[in-house]
């Protein structure tokens, strides 16, 4: 229930019980009223005090009142005013409760609606765009306080982000340069024809090291860049990317004799086309690099994409932990990969309002879904 509706509840609840309290406090009150005792007065003269508030009421004899003239008793008289005045008060109080509602429902929302601005300025915010402010007018009341505090919380997030795409850009270059040069130098010293064979099997083992530290330092880029939000979005076809990475992948697949089953329907997303090529190709390669020999990738692409693979068995304890930057299955350590795969898929996959998971394959290897939101629009026939 929201809060509007449980405010507007408790509004009307108080409004029923004062209502109620107040209906009862008069029917106590009429209960000590007292008639004229003794009802109709005949051929006498009725002391005033005994007339109470009919003191200049007319006495009339009975024999002069005209034939269908009706008689009523004390009794019957307060029974009839208690009952009518009960009834007309409860009419009135289920009038009034309506109106209540309806006024409570318009007050809370008036009251809210500083909320509601809140809010939908929380929605609209990204990780690129933490210019918005809520900037709320009015008297400097609780809401008031709320939406300045807000606002200065998104002022200190948006210096943080910006001190963090600062870090990031700055590490890319710091950290490329000087493992482009040591790469650079030790190519150079492998085309020295007088190198021995030891320096050249050191030089093959520095290039090695130093392509798996440029993996690594890409790969933590990424993250920190798919961690940070889309700058840009664009359509993009999901399956063209697909077949643009098996292609890519074609060389390590044959090297490892493995061969790819793929089946993709157009399939249209808003996002980042680099992020989302890093998704597919690390799916694939994770599912390549992680097979047996003469083994299959199955890649499915329909309501969501699926990646299958026919690597060794896959513990079902252990599949959350792969998606953990570093984390590794113990028999996974020898191979090339820096085990940020599925920490990049995971993390790019949630920079486009999706999910992935993963699960063991029944006769060894893995299941990697992703769930990405697909758009309304269809590819031209």
């Amino acid at each position: 229930m929201k809060l509007r509706t449980r405010l507007t509840a408790w509004y009307a609840g108080v409004f029923l019980i004062a209502g109620i309290a107040l209906i009862g406090l008069n029917y106590w009150l009429l209960a000590d009223w007292e008639p004229l005792t003794g009802g109709m007065a005949v051929s006498r003269a009725i002391p005033a005090e005994e007339l109470g508030t009919y003191a200049n009421s007319t006495a009339v004899e009975a024999a002069r009142l005209p034939g269908d003239t009706m008689v009523f008793t004390a009794d019957q008289v307060k029974a009839d005013t208690m009952n009518t005045v009960l009834w007309q008060s409860i009419i009135a109080l289920l009038v009034a409760a309506v109106l209540a509602v309806w006024l409570g429902w318009v007050v809370a929302g008036r009251v809210l609606a500083p909320l509601h601005s809140i809010t939908t300025t929380a929605n609209r915010l990204e990780a690129e765009q933490l210019d918005r402010r809520i900037e709320l007018e009015g008297p400097p009341d609780e809401l008031k306080e709320l939406a300045d505090t807000f606002d200065g919380m998104l002022d200190r997030l948006a210096s943080s982000f910006d001190s963090q795409k600062r870090f990031v850009a700055n590490a890319s270059h710091e950290l490329r340069t000087p493992l482009a040069v040591q790469r650079t130098l030790i190519e150079v010293a492998l085309a020295d024809p007088g190198a021995s064979d030891e320096m050249r099997r050191l030089g093959a083992h520095l290039l090695d090291t130093n392509e798996r530290s440029e993996k690594l330092i890409d790969g933590l880029l990424l993250l920190a860049r798919s961690d940070r939000g889309l700058a840009t979005r664009e359509l993009v076809w999901l399956d063209e990317i697909i077949d643009d990475e098996v292609e890519s992948c074609a060389t390590l697949a044959a090297s490892k004799e493995v061969t790819f089953d793929v089946s993709a329907r157009p399939y249209l997303v808003e996002g980042d086309p680099v992020l989302l090529a890093q998704l597919v190709g690390n799916l694939l390669r994770n599912a390549v690099l992680y097979n047996k020999p003469g083994g299959t990738v199955s890649v499915r692409l329909d309501r969501e994409l699926v990646v299958t693979n026919t690597g060794p068995t896959v513990p079902a304890e252990a599949v959350p932990g792969l998606f953990e930057p570093f984390r590794r299955l113990r028999d996974r350590t020898g191979t090339a990969g820096s085990g940020l795969g599925l920490s990049i898929v995971q993390s790019v996959a949630r920079a486009h309002q999706g999910s992935a998971k993963a699960r063991p394959n029944g006769g060894g290897g893995l299941v990697v879904q992703v769930n990405l939101p697909e758009t309304g629009v269809r590819q031209p026939s």
